[in-house]
C-alpha cells in the first residue's frame, strides 16, 4: 500500500513539474527498487477486509477472538505467532499454515483459493498486530 502511494505522489507531483518520460523512469525506478529490497510484498498483500470475512466464515468455529479452542497456548495473538508459528509472525508463514495445516488444524488448501488464503493471512497479521477484540 505505501509503495503504491508513493509511486501516486510521484506521478502526481512530477505531472505538474517534469516531463512525463522522466516520470515513467520514476516509477520504473520505484517498482524495481521495492522489487530488489522486498519492498513490493506489502503492495501485494492480501485483502484484510475480505480476509475477515473468510476467516469469519472458515476459522472462527476455532479462532474467534483470536484465540484457539483446542490449544489455548497457541493463540493468533502477536506473542503466539512469534513463538508457534513455523517460520514466525508474517502473511507467508500463516499462509504455509493454512494451506496445508498441522496438528489438529486441517488443511484450507482444498477449500480455498489461494487468493483467499492470502486474504485471511493479512487479516490475521494485522488483527494481530493491532490487537484482538
Amino acid at each position: 500500500m505505501k509503495l503504491a502511494i508513493f509511486s501516486t505522489l510521484v506521478a502526481t507531483a512530477a505531472a505538474f513539474s517534469v516531463p512525463k518520460e522522466a516520470v515513467k523512469a520514476a516509477g520504473a525506478a520505484v517498482i524495481t527498487g521495492a522489487v530488489t529490497f522486498g519492498v513490493a510484498g506489502a503492495a501485494l498483500a492480501g485483502d484484510v477486509g475480505n480476509g475477515e470475512t473468510i476467516f469469519n466464515g472458515n476459522c472462527a468455529a476455532c479462532h474467534a477472538g483470536g484465540q484457539n479452542v483446542i490449544m489455548p497456548e497457541k493463540t493468533l495473538e502477536k506473542e503466539a505467532l512469534d513463538q508457534y508459528l513455523a517460520g514466525g509472525r508474517s502473511e507467508k508463514s500463516v499462509i504455509t499454515q493454512v494451506t496445508n495445516g498441522k496438528n489438529a488444524m486441517p488443511a484450507f488448501g482444498g477449500r480455498l483459493d489461494d487468493a483467499q488464503i492470502a486474504d485471511v493471512a493479512a487479516y490475521v497479521i494485522a488483527t494481530a498486530d493491532a490487537g484482538w477484540d
